[in-house]
């Protein structure tokens, strides 16, 4: 099936090598603001949204992390000829571990940011599903703003963090309960294995939606995996320290010979 996303033009030097970021559940390509330009100077930087986030059209049927992941391949093959370089954050990662599942040899080495094998349990995201259809993704705001951003970050990074929350409040809501009951139904803990591509799986030491164990889990299932943690960070890494994560990237993509 086909669904709908949204591809930002790559920027950065013509001859480097692509770098797709993926977002997280609620917010938009802006989610890479204060990290994209630092990588634009090496890579071909492109960004996309999920369906009905920032850009995308909205979805009406139901599809699964791994239909995202197979939308994100159709765009990757129509802006590069060779493999590429990929970062996601949350259901962005999980995507990002779907595609390296399904898709061997698109990607030559992954950075799975603030996610997992499985986020959460399939009930939470039912019920969040239901809470956003009856009473749209405003009802999240409080409630995302103090799971997705370290202390002192809001302070830190007015208006970054407002612009996401505002994004979140603009998410489709149908798209919204869509994705969250494809994350109902993700669990690929079974099929790290099969992923033989460098990894490095990142956590925010502040992160209680996928912490430190969730990531040692990506970095000891997959063939060739390494884990780090970002101490000032919780959710959404590349807003609360976007230095540690331009780094972590940098070091990562260097060592795996991209």
């Amino acid at each position: 099936m086909t669904v709908p996303i949204a591809v930002t033009a790559p920027v950065g030097p013509a001859g480097g090598p692509l770098l797709l970021l993926g977002p997280s559940l609620g917010t938009s390509t802006i989610l890479w603001d204060d990290v994209a330009p630092a990588l634009a100077e090496r890579y071909r930087v492109t960004r996309w949204d999920l369906p009905g986030h920032g850009a995308a059209a909205p979805a009406r049927t139901a599809f699964t992390v791994g239909d995202v992941a197979d939308a994100v391949a159709s765009a990757v093959r129509e802006l590069a000829d060779g493999p590429v370089l990929f970062a996601g954050v949350s259901l962005g990662g999980a995507v990002g571990l779907e595609l390296l599942r399904r898709h061997p040899g698109l990607v030559s080495a992954a950075a799975i940011v603030c996610s997992g094998a499985r986020i959460a349990t399939p009930e939470s995201w039912r019920e969040r599903a239901a809470q956003v259809r009856a009473q749209s993704t405003s009802s999240l705001i409080i409630g995302s703003a103090q799971r997705w951003f370290a202390p002192g970050s809001v302070a830190a990074h007015p208006v970054l963090t407002g612009r996401l929350l505002h994004a979140l409040q603009d998410v489709d809501d149908e798209s919204y309960a869509l994705c969250c009951e494809a994350l109902a139904a993700y669990d690929v803990r079974d099929g790290l294995g099969e992923i033989g591509v460098p990894v490095l799986a990142v956590w925010g030491d502040h992160d209680v939606v996928t912490p430190e164990a969730s990531a040692r889990e990506i970095a000891a299932g997959v063939r060739d995996g390494r884990a780090a943690g970002i101490p000032d960070a919780s959710h959404l890494a590349p807003v609360d320290d976007p230095a540690a994560v331009i780094r972590l990237l940098e070091d990562f993509f260097e060592e795996a010979g991209r």
